[in-house]
């Protein structure tokens, strides 16, 4: 059974101090948390302060942005995987859209920063996704496949529990624009075979695949809702407490029929 995985990209935005209010508030009111994960990304310099405050909360995770595969060494303003893990972090966001679209990451940068992320024990959530463009053109799927194979391929894995990957349209994020529940999880669900292909069915069965572009309290209980979806990759929804517990809380059919 995929245990969901509910992870808060904070991007570059909060103080200290909002940092701070933003998680104790968010401990109120969604904590704790049962049969789910929550896994917080916030700014490198918030890191081991985020991390001091879900200390010993039991299914929350401290996630970097972003890393660099050199372990050490002359790269001004990069952060290595045994950094991320000396402040504490369990997973690291790859290879988000805005990481490929303004600072130019290759499918080759993703695949070497996969592969040190693993050296170091920090589990992957390797973000992949279509353009508008790409996706009118009816290219979703080569787009998105292209993105897996080039990131993957060759990687030694012999978990899926050690790899989660967010299926985000790039068309999606920020704009309030949502993929449809069952679009969503037809492309999860070709992402889940090709796993299949480069890893084999038991490891393919066992890798979490999050949803992300503006997930919010009002879509995430139809998303959750899909078999192939294992959670959310959430933005500007995982900077307000009330928003994100929401998200955390997300109702199943079960509850929904109570």
């Amino acid at each position: 059974m995929r245990i969901p995985i509910l992870a808060a990209n904070w991007k570059m935005n909060l103080s200290r101090r909002e940092a701070k209010n933003l998680v104790e508030d968010l401990l109120k009111v969604a904590f704790p948390v049962s049969q789910r994960e929550v896994v917080l990304c916030p700014s490198t310099h918030l890191l081991t302060e985020v991390g001091a405050l879900i200390e010993g909360k039991a299914n929350y995770g401290l996630g970097g942005q972003n890393l660099y595969f050199k372990e050490s060494g002359a790269f001004t303003g990069e952060v290595s995987a045994t950094m991320l893990r000396d402040c504490g972090c369990s997973h690291v966001l790859i290879g988000h859209s805005e990481r490929r679209a303004y600072f130019h990451e290759s499918d080759k940068d993703c695949y070497l920063k996969v592969e040190a992320a693993m050296q170091q024990n920090l589990i992957p959530i390797l973000c992949m996704g279509e353009s508008l463009e790409q996706r009118e053109a009816g290219k979703t799927k080569e787009v998105v496949l292209g993105q897996l194979s080039g990131a993957l391929k060759g990687q030694s894995l012999s978990s899926g529990e050690k790899l989660v990957i967010a299926y985000e349209p790039i068309w999606a994020i920020g704009t309030g624009k949502t993929d449809t529940p069952e679009g969503a999880d037809g492309t999860i669900s070709v992402i889940r075979q090709e796993l299949g292909n480069l890893f084999g069915e038991r490891i393919a069965q066992q890798v979490r695949l999050l949803y992300g572009g503006s997930v919010n309290a009002a879509n995430v209980d139809a998303l959750m809702a899909c078999p192939n979806i294992d959670g959310a990759l959430v933005g500007g929804a995982s900077l307000k407490a009330e928003s994100f517990a929401r998200i955390v809380n997300y109702q199943t059919q079960a509850s929904l029929a109570n």
